[in-house]
């Protein structure tokens, strides 16, 4: 019975570290996975470092985009899906309203 309770807070820091950072962790890259399946052409969409743009063609790793000063190719891996749900809320909440 004493090795089990001497255990027991290495066993609990396992379960914590678990629910707090392997979980969520796990259940962001579900739903990165899932916005990189879903894009379409003409989705306005923000990278990683930034650059608004709107999707002109999707291959199955890369994705060009009009950025306005022309066109540039990035991997699907770049576009954020944090900062493309912000720019895309506005344009929901509008077409909502009407």
């Amino acid at each position: 019975m004493e090795q089990i309770t001497s255990f027991l807070p290495i066993i609990l820091m396992i379960g914590v570290v678990y629910l707090f950072m392997i979980r969520p962790q796990m259940k962001r890259q579900k739903d990165e996975k899932k916005f990189s399946e879903a894009l379409k052409r003409g989705d306005r969409v923000i990278t990683k470092s930034g650059l608004h743009g709107k999707i002109l063609e999707l291959n199955d790793d890369s994705v060009l985009l009009d950025a306005g000063a022309g066109k540039m190719r990035f991997e699907r891996s770049a576009l954020s899906l944090e900062l493309s749900k912000k720019l895309n809320e506005p344009e929901k909440a509008q077409k909502e309203k009407k």
